[in-house]
C-alpha cells in the first residue's frame, strides 16, 4: 500500500531536474535569471510564436499555436515564390473581392490570436516574482513586442481592407481586355465636375500606350479643341457622326462626354458612364488605334492625391501664373493672378500642381498639354513602393473621390507589373499640334497623317544610332526669350529631340539680365502690357521630373 501510494506521488510531481529547469519551474531561481527567462520567453514568443507555451506552459495550446506558425511560413514561402515567378498572379489575389475578405479575416485572426499567446507569456513570465525596475522593463518590453507583431497584422488587415474597397468603388468588375497589337492603350482624362455640368468635362485627354511584353511606355497628346474627331467603326455614335464629330466650331472633342451625356446616353445600354466610353471611341478614331479603358480624374479633386503622396518634383522652364477671375472667356483674359509657380526646381502641392497642369493664360494650349505629360511622369516616377507604403491609406482614399476607370478590377496584377516594368524606361511623347504638328492643325486635322504619326511612334524601336526622340517639348511661344524652344516637325513626322531635364535651363532673366520675379510680372499685368508677360513666360512649356 504504501509503496503504490510513493509511486502515485511520483507520477504526479516532476523529475528532480524538471524542478531545477527555471524556464518551465522559476521559483527557486535568483533574480538575474527571472529577468533573462521573462526576455527569453518574449522573444520566443515574438519570432516563434508557440515556443513559449511549449517550454514553459500549456503544451497543447504551444502545439496548436507552432502547427499555425508553421503554416503561415509556408504560405509565405509560397507568397513570395510567386512574387518572383508570377508577380501578376499574386497581385490578382490580394485585389480579388473573395480573396481579400479571406485574407482579412485570416490576418485579424492571427493578430488576436498571436495577442492571446503574448498575454499567456505575461502569465508565464509570473511578473510578480521580478523586482520592481525588472518587471517594469519587461512589461514594456512585451507590450512592444505584441505591437509589432499583433499589431503589425492588424494594421496590415485594415490596409487590406481599404484597399478592398478602393478597388471596388474605381475598378469595374467587367471580363479582362486583351491587348491590341501587343500593346494595352488607356485613355486619362482629366475634367471638372460642377453643380453646373452634367458630368465631366474633359479639359485634358491623353493616351498611355504601354508595351504588354516589356513595359515600354508612350503618351499621346490630344488637345481638347480638336476638331471633326472621328468615332471608331464600332462605336454607336458613328451613325449620328458618320463623317466625324462635325457640327461647327461648338464640336470639338472634349463637348462628346456632355453630349452624349445628355442626348445620346440611349445609345449605351448598360454602360455605366456613356460620356467617357463616346469620348473613348472618339480618341480611338482619331489616333487610328484601338483604346481599351479610360482612367477619368477629376481635377478638383487632383489636389488631394498630389498631396496624399507628398507632393511632386519638377523643373519649370517658365514662370507659370495661378490665374485669376475670368473677365472675358472668349478672349482667355484673367484678372490679376493669385500668385506664379516660378521657373526652376519646384516642389509642387496639390494646390500648386493642379495649377501648374491647367494654366494657360499668356500661352496656348500646347504648353499646358506639355506640362500635364510632365505632372502625370512625375507622378509615375514618385510613386515608388516606399511612397505606396508609407502613404498608402492616404492615397486610396483621394484615389476613391478622385478617380474613376472602367479597367476591369481581374487585371490589376498585370498591369501594377507593367507600371512597374515601366517604371526607370524613357517615355515617348507626340502631341497633336506643335510640335509635332502645326499650331492650325487640330482645326482641319488630317487623319492619315495622326495615323502615320502614331504608327511610328508605337512602331518597333529605332535601330542603334538612331535618333532619341523619348523626350518631346512643344515649341515656345515666340518672343524675345525663346532659347530652347523646340523647331516643329512636319506633320506625320517624328520631332527632333527636345531638351532632357539636364538640357533645359529655366528662364530666369529677362533679355538684360534682370531677374524675374512675381512683381515684375504682376506690374506688367496692372500696366495692361500682358504681351512682355507672354515674352518672359513663352517656356514654361519646358518641364521636366526630377
Amino acid at each position: 500500500m504504501s509503496q503504490s501510494f510513493a509511486a502515485a506521488q511520483d507520477k504526479r510531481q516532476p523529475t528532480k531536474g524538471a524542478l531545477t529547469d527555471p524556464v518551465r519551474y522559476p521559483s527557486g531561481a535568483g533574480q538575474r535569471v527571472l529577468a533573462k527567462r521573462a526576455f527569453l520567453l518574449i522573444l520566443l514568443t515574438l519570432l516563434v510564436p508557440g515556443s513559449a507555451q511549449t517550454v514553459a506552459g500549456n503544451r497543447r495550446l504551444g502545439r496548436t499555436a507552432l502547427r499555425v506558425t508553421l503554416t503561415v511560413w509556408a504560405l509565405v514561402i509560397v507568397a513570395l515564390l510567386l512574387l518572383v515567378m508570377s508577380r501578376p498572379t499574386l497581385i490578382n489575389l490580394v485585389a480579388d473581392s473573395a480573396a481579400s475578405l479571406v485574407l482579412i479575416i485570416v490576418l485579424t485572426a492571427l493578430a488576436l490570436g498571436w495577442a492571446v499567446l503574448f498575454v499567456n507569456t505575461l502569465r508565464l513570465i509570473r511578473p510578480a516574482m521580478l523586482e520592481t525596475r525588472a518587471r517594469a522593463a519587461v512589461v514594456v518590453t512585451l507590450v512592444l513586442a505584441m505591437l509589432l507583431s499583433s499589431g503589425s497584422l492588424g494594421y496590415a488587415a485594415y490596409l487590406l481592407n481599404v484597399g478592398r474597397d478602393a478597388i471596388g468603388t474605381i475598378f469595374a468588375s467587367g471580363p479582362a481586355m486583351e491587348p491590341s497589337e501587343g500593346r494595352y492603350n488607356f485613355l486619362m482624362m482629366g475634367g471638372d465636375a460642377g453643380a453646373d455640368r452634367t458630368g465631366r468635362r474633359p479639359d485634358s485627354l491623353s493616351v498611355i500606350s504601354v508595351d504588354a511584353k516589356t513595359g515600354q511606355s508612350a503618351i499621346i497628346s490630344i488637345p481638347r479643341n480638336l476638331q471633326n474627331a472621328r468615332f471608331s467603326d464600332d462605336s454607336p455614335m458613328r451613325k449620328i457622326y458618320p463623317d466625324g464629330y462635325d457640327c461647327g466650331d461648338e464640336c470639338l472633342i472634349n463637348a462628346i462626354n456632355t453630349e452624349v451625356t445628355n442626348k445620346y446616353k440611349d445609345l449605351y445600354p448598360g454602360v455605366e458612364d456613356p460620356g467617357a466610353q463616346a469620348t473613348l471611341e472618339a480618341v480611338s478614331g482619331t489616333l487610328g488605334i484601338k483604346v481599351q479603358a479610360y482612367v477619368l480624374v477629376d481635377m478638383d479633386g487632383f489636389a488631394k492625391l498630389i498631396d496624399a503622396m507628398g507632393g511632386i518634383r519638377i523643373k519649370a522652364g517658365g514662370w507659370v501664373p495661378i490665374s485669376g477671375e475670368t473677365i472675358d472667356e472668349a478672349k482667355g483674359i484673367h484678372g490679376m493672378p493669385l500668385g506664379w509657380i516660378p521657373a526652376g526646381d519646384n516642389t509642387l502641392d496639390g494646390y500648386h500642381a493642379l495649377w501648374y497642369g491647367r494654366s494657360r493664360e499668356f500661352v496656348d494650349d500646347y504648353a499646358r498639354i506639355a506640362r500635364q505629360q510632365c505632372v502625370q511622369q512625375a507622378m509615375l516616377k514618385q510613386l515608388d513602393p516606399a511612397t505606396l507604403l508609407t502613404k498608402f491609406e492616404d492615397i486610396v482614399k483621394a484615389g476613391t473621390k478622385v478617380v474613376d476607370s472602367n479597367i476591369s478590377a481581374s487585371q490589376l496584377g498585370s498591369f501594377v507589373d507593367l507600371a512597374m516594368k515601366s517604371k526607370g524606361q524613357p517615355v515617348s511623347r507626340l502631341t497633336i499640334g506643335p510640335p509635332d504638328f502645326d499650331a492650325s492643325f487640330s482645326t482641319v486635322p488630317d487623319f492619315d497623317k495622326i495615323h502615320q504619326a502614331v504608327d511610328k511612334l508605337l512602331g518597333p524601336a529605332p535601330a542603334a544610332g538612331a535618333a532619341d526622340d523619348s523626350l518631346r517639348q512643344p515649341a515656345a511661344a515666340p518672343g524675345p526669350i525663346s532659347a530652347g524652344a523646340v523647331p516643329l516637325a512636319q506633320p506625320g513626322t517624328k520631332p527632333a529631340p527636345s531638351p532632357s531635364s539636364s538640357d533645359f535651363t529655366p528662364v530666369t532673366t529677362t533679355p538684360q539680365g534682370e531677374p524675374i520675379t512675381e512683381e515684375m510680372l504682376n506690374g506688367f499685368k496692372r500696366n495692361g502690357d500682358e504681351q512682355s508677360i507672354r515674352n518672359l513666360v513663352a517656356t514654361n512649356g519646358q518641364c521636366a521630373p526630377l
